[in-house]
């Protein structure tokens, strides 16, 4: 009984472990070494730097970058801003973006080191401490540290505190296209935050072979590496770009990524302030930034570019390992080799059973079968349940984490239960088999198909010793047993929260199947309990206990604020006014102006300004019409040139506005297009600017230095040409016209979506 009891606690500081040795435990503070970085150094910048939001076109957006540039200089440093015009296509983003930027000069002639980040927060409600105010701290704070070793580098460092990254990485693309020193740039280290909290990811950018960078970070030996070649796998399928994207795609850059991401629900909302942030994140990305900088500040970095992958993957003690991808498959056929050999050994030794690794293939598939459906239907049915959780658009809910863990709970309570009813006391081996089978079988798929996950062949090994020794040993140690599981549930347990905390809840199933995976692998240590069926009705209740604590943390209030959204849209060629919304729920807020009887009309859908979540509008309701100053509009020229129609419109807003949109159906074709003297670019492969575009928009401006819009564009001889323009201006709440209240402590505004916004639709008919 005390070795059971012993192996028991082995296996929970083995999840512990897992999850403690990612980051830093406590931070740095303001007497610390001034050769060293200092987290509570840093936070006097994030503080000054965090007071308000500070977007593109915003007044606090100037203050920020005055702020950044004199921080520079007091360094040393002698800074430069970078402004022009750029246009993203996938995001259809054009503003005009001013990039910060400083360079260290080094003593040979060689490729330059650049720290990256942006110092814009998402319009129009973030506050960006995090995202990405921690990056340009992290930044400002590491440059002082290493300035004041008065050591010269080998390479150059250039500092990009870049802008407009929250509309479409548009500083990034600025730099890399037309800034001299993008050549000079041969590795990139970025600084990220899709969450305000938890450890900081390392992801690769490469366009080929990853094995010298994996060596150069392995070399530089950072203290808490969270970093696995199944993250960036995974990362390179989202939809989700960062401004090294642009390096990588633009200029063949190589660079690296960190970048945290729990408490989500924070991200790009009000409650990304200066004190939700995660102090010791803010030291994990410190503790990247210091042994990065030291190295590669030093290193040739002529030779960053490779041919060969690595699979790599970090564990407590070791850190990062790696290995390149040529082992991939010698490592699965020698596995498979090695459990044939054992399941024959194990028979012959009478250790293993036929008739019972048969029955012991059922309650592991019927595991998977059934956690599965619950993590399928699991986010459907909350959100049936508590229709609240649809505000939250990016799925992770204020209580993710209690539904985390009873979702593990639950999922381990299943395999308690299923595999009790294949227990006997001399049977352990035989169930110990088909798991083995399994994890080989997935590792054989990852081989072929996510070669950067074959790194779960490592458990595999550590199982086949188990399934060696249980063949060999009747009554084997179980503390040992519990050891061999060390490296599994070291390796695997992170993922387990990874994924649904980075993409949302509706990947649950993600941590159902993960938790039932690793539960078969657990076999030949839980095999031995006879109180299989008792640890299930504990994992069970434990389960009901979370779900009762979640539902508990369900409501909104001042700590989980409702996110909400109001907008006024006015229709200048019908002269009508709706109030609208993105809500799925009305709350007293929006409920004053909606009523309790909305409109059910997507008439304005086709018209709703691009969401990263496809969000349209839900309700909408008729308003009074307000005396709003309309856009000046003159078609300042139209004349038809080698049979194409060269037309020169100016576009006036007159009033304060932070946002245009210009929509025209794609029957309308465009030869050329120049907005302000900026040319927006077509591709080799296409004939007309804006040729694919989505949802019939042709770009988005946010109103930066120019107040206006001149377009010079042309268009085929006979066409008549039609233009939707909205503009939107982010003072519906400041705005005296409307005197709409400020929301109560328990909302904020819905992030993603353009909100608390005047808008004025325009038609502009060219016949």
């Amino acid at each position: 009984m005390f070795k059971k009891i012993i192996a028991f606690l082995l296996i929970i500081i083995a999840i512990y472990w897992s999850f403690s040795a990612l980051m830093p435990n406590k931070i740095s503070q303001l007497d610390a070494n001034d050769n060293t970085f200092s987290t509570q150094r840093a936070l006097v910048h994030l503080k000054e730097i965090s007071k308000a939001p500070h977007y593109v076109g915003s007044p606090e957006h100037e203050n920020v970058r005055n702020y950044i540039i004199e921080e520079l200089e007091k360094l040393g440093l002698e800074t430069q801003v970078q402004d022009g015009y750029s246009y993203n296509k996938k995001w259809g983003s054009l503003t005009k973006p001013k990039n910060i930027l400083a360079r260290l000069k080094g003593t040979d002639n060689s490729k330059a080191l650049m720290l990256l980040t942006h110092y814009d927060s998402n319009p129009h409600s973030s506050i960006g401490s995090s995202d990405a105010g921690s990056g340009v701290v992290t930044i400002l704070e590491g440059l002082r540290a290493y300035l004041h070793e008065g050591k010269q580098p080998k390479n150059d460092i250039i500092i990009l505190i870049s802008d407009a990254e929250e509309l479409g990485l548009n500083g990034a693309e600025l730099f890399v296209n037309n800034h001299a020193w993008a050549k000079d740039v041969g590795l990139v280290l970025n600084f990220e935050a899709r969450g305000s909290g938890g450890p900081s990811y390392m992801l690769i950018e490469t366009n080929g072979g990853n094995q010298n960078m994996v060596k150069g970070f392995i070399e530089a030996n950072p203290k808490y590496p969270v970093a696995n070649s199944l993250a960036y796998s995974v990362y390179k399928k989202l939809p989700n770009d960062t401004d090294l994207t642009i390096f990588r795609e633009d200029g063949d850059i190589e660079g690296f990524n960190f970048a945290f991401i729990d408490d989500h629900f924070d991200y790009h909302t009000a409650l990304d302030n200066y004190e939700r942030l995660d102090r010791e994140t803010l030291e994990h990305q410190g503790s990247y930034l210091m042994p990065l900088l030291h190295y590669f500040s030093d290193t040739n970095l002529n030779n960053l570019k490779s041919d060969v992958d690595n699979v790599y993957f970090n564990v407590p003690l070791f850190k990062t390992v790696s290995y390149p991808n040529t082992w991939i498959l010698p490592m699965l056929i020698i596995a498979i080799v090695l459990f044939i050999a054992l399941v024959f050994y194990g028979i012959k030794k009478r250790m293993l059973n036929s008739k019972h690794m048969l029955i012991g293939i059922l309650p592991g598939i019927a595991a998977l079968v059934i956690n599965g459906v619950i993590g399928y239907f699991g986010w459907s049915v909350l959100k049936a349940i508590y229709p609240q959780y649809n505000e939250i658009l990016h799925g992770f809910t204020y209580n993710g984490y209690i539904y985390i863990l009873a979702f593990t709970f639950l999922s381990a309570g299943v395999c308690m239960w299923l595999y009790n009813k294949v227990y006997k006391p001399e049977n352990t081996a035989s169930l110990v088999a088909p798991p083995l089978l399994l994890w080989i079988v997935i590792s054989a798929v990852m081989a072929f198909e996510l070669k950067g996950a074959s790194f779960l062949i490592i458990p595999v090994y550590f199982g086949l010793v188990s399934l060696f020794i249980l063949v060999r040993q009747k009554h084997p140690n179980l503390i040992l047993m519990a050891l061999l599981l060390f490296p599994a549930l070291m390796i695997l347990s992170p993922f387990v929260k990874m994924f649904p905390v980075g993409l949302g809840l509706k990947t649950i199933i993600a941590t159902t199947l993960l938790v039932s995976l690793i539960f078969s692998l657990c076999i030949s240590l839980f095999g031995f309990s006879r109180y299989k069926n008792r640890w299930s009705y504990l994992l069970f209740f434990l389960a009901i206990c979370c779900f009762i604590s979640a539902h508990l943390k369900s409501d909104f209030n001042e700590e989980r604020p409702k996110p909400n959204s109001l907008v006024y849209i006015l229709d200048s060629d019908k002269n009508e006014a709706v109030w609208a919304t993105y809500d799925n729920i009305l709350d007293p807020w929006t409920e004053s102006y909606l009523t309790d009887n909305p409109d059910h009309i997507d008439s304005l859908s086709k018209f709703t300004i691009a969401s990263k979540y496809k969000t349209q509008f839900t309700f909408t309701k008729k308003a009074n019409i307000k005396p709003l100053k309309h856009p000046y509009i003159d078609v300042k020229k139209d004349t038809i040139v080698d049979g194409k129609r060269e037309i020169k419109l100016f576009i006036s807003p007159q009033r304060n506005v932070n946002r245009l949109e210009l929509f025209s159906d794609s029957t309308n074709l465009f030869l050329s297009f120049n907005v302000n003297g900026y040319t927006i670019p077509k591709a080799e492969s296409e004939t007309y600017v804006f040729e694919n575009r989505r949802f019939n928009r042709l770009f988005s401006y946010f109103v930066a230095d120019d107040k206006f819009l001149e377009l010079e564009f042309t268009v085929p001889e006979n066409q008549s040409t039609k233009i939707d323009l909205l503009e939107a201006s982010f003072d519906m709440l400041d705005n005296p016209l409307f005197r709409v209240p400020k929301r109560p402590a328990d909302m904020i505004p819905k992030p993603f979506v353009l909100n608390d916004a005047v808008v004025i639709k325009k038609t502009i008919q060219i016949d």
